[in-house]
C-alpha cells in the first residue's frame, strides 16, 4: 500500500449515517453511523443470517438505494448517480462474487469470465493481453484444470464454478472485490484454500476485498473483521 496517500485518498468505502428500510417494513434493517474500508484491505464482515449483510453489499454496489446518509465508494457518492451511471460505475470498479455465483449456464467457462470486459471498456483497457488469454491465466492461477475452460460452465462442480466466479470478478483489476458468502457450499479446508487464492489474486490486482460470511472460522484469514451486529444500530430491533 502507498503510505504517501492521504487518508481520504486511501478510503475505498466510506459510510456515514447510513439508514436503509425495506418498503413496507416498520423498522430499518441497517442503521450504521460510520464505516470506512481502506485501499487493499481484506475485510471480513460477519453476522448471522438476516442481519443485513447482503443488503449492505447491495448498497455498496448501488443495487439498493440508501434513504438517509451517504455511501461513498472510491470517492463517489453513488446515491447521487442516475441508474445508468450506477450501472457503469459498478461495471468499471466492482467485481462481485455472488453466493449462488450467477454464472450463465449456457456459456463456456471462458465466456463467463470475460463478460465484465464486454460491459466495461475500462476493465478491458486494464488487461495486459487479450480477454481470453487473461481469463486463461487467471483460471490457471485459481487452479482450474485446462480441459474445462471451453466446456459449458454448468458441467463443472460447485468448487470449480466458484473459481470461475472469482476469475470473472477479478478480470480487469477492479478496485473493489465484493464476495457474498461464496464459500457456503464448500467444506472448511476448501473454503480456506479458496480465500487464500482470492486474496493472493486481489493483491496482484491491488484490489480491496470485502468478504461477507456468517462462518466465524474464516475470520482469522482477514486483515480486519467487522461485526455487523455491533456497528448496526438497527440490530437491536431485529
Amino acid at each position: 500500500m502507498d503510505n504517501t496517500l492521504s487518508d481520504t485518498n486511501n478510503v475505498v468505502v466510506n459510510l456515514t449515517n447510513l439508514r436503509f428500510t425495506w418498503p413496507n417494513a416498520s423498522q430499518a434493517i441497517l442503521d450504521i453511523p460510520e464505516l470506512s474500508i481502506h485501499q487493499q484491505e481484506h475485510v471480513f464482515i460477519k453476522g448471522p443470517s438476516g442481519c443485513g449483510k447482503s443488503t449492505l453489499l447491495g448498497l455498496l454496489t448501488g443495487i439498493n438505494q440508501v434513504q438517509d446518509g451517504q455511501v461513498e465508494v472510491l470517492g463517489t457518492d453513488i446515491s447521487t448517480l442516475t441508474p445508468s451511471l450506477r450501472d457503469k460505475f459498478r461495471a468499471d470498479n466492482i467485481g462481485y462474487i455472488f453466493q449462488q455465483f450467477n454464472l450463465l449456464p449456457y456459456l463456456s467457462v471462458i465466456e463467463n469470465v470475460i463478460l465484465p470486459c464486454q460491459f466495461s471498456s475500462q476493465r478491458k483497457k486494464q488487461l495486459k493481453q487479450s480477454p481470453e488469454q487473461e481469463a486463461r491465466d487467471l483460471l490457471a492461477r485459481l487452479h482450474l484444470p485446462k480441459d474445462l475452460l471451453d466446456k459449458p460452465v454448468i458441467e463443472l462442480s460447485i468448487g470449480q464454478q466458484q473459481r470461475v466466479a472469482a476469475a470473472r470478478a477479478l478480470i480487469g483489476a477492479p478496485k473493489l472485490i465484493i464476495a457474498d458468502e461464496p464459500t457456503s457450499a464448500l467444506d472448511h479446508e476448501n473454503r480456506s484454500a479458496f480465500i487464500e487464492l482470492l486474496m493472493e489474486q486481489a493483491n496482484l490486482a491491488s484490489s480491496t476485498l470485502v468478504f461477507v460470511s456468517h462462518d466465524p472460522t474464516l475470520e482469522a484469514l482477514f486483515d480486519r473483521s467487522v461485526d455487523l451486529k455491533q456497528i448496526n444500530e438497527a440490530g437491536t430491533h431485529q
